[in-house]
């Protein structure tokens, strides 16, 4: 990971650690989605915990990107910095499905490699994609839906 990706990530956490203080103390400060953050998406990417877990943020109608990884993956690594940003900087919840914790879920979704993107909106599966994307297509595919 480069110094430029390091700091990148730095100013995130710092972001995000700035906005968990802000909902915790109730100050009642407006977040970037112009809510008072209890309908707000989270800025950061959500780890799921099984097939219950998945339903819920899908079911919740917004656009929700589920990024299928592997530890172990060169792609899966390369897209991580990228799932974070679109976390951090816009309206979609990002999603990340440990493929060999949640085999049960990899299996249901068909994911035959990683990474596999999926991209829901209004509850909706709308997009598949196989392999690693550049960020700039996958904030498109991602505004298309917002």
């Amino acid at each position: 990971m480069s110094e430029s990706d390091t700091d990148e990530h730095e100013r995130i956490r710092q972001r995000k650690a700035e906005e968990l203080r802000r909902r915790l103390e109730g100050d009642g400060q407006v977040d970037a989605s112009g809510s008072d953050g209890s309908e707000a998406t989270p800025t950061e990417p959500v780890h799921v915990t099984g097939p219950d877990h998945l339903d819920e943020l899908v079911a919740d109608g917004g656009v929700v990107l589920v990024d299928f990884y592997a530890d172990w993956c060169g792609p899966c690594k390369m897209l991580e910095p990228i799932v974070e940003r679109l976390a951090a900087e816009t309206a979609a919840t990002v999603a990340k499905v440990d493929v060999d914790s949640q085999q049960g879920l990899a299996s249901r979704y068909q994911v035959q490699g990683v990474p596999t993107l999926y991209l829901f909106a209004g509850g909706e599966q709308v997009e598949r994609l196989v392999g690693a994307r550049d960020e700039s297509t996958l904030r498109s595919l991602i505004e298309q839906y917002t």
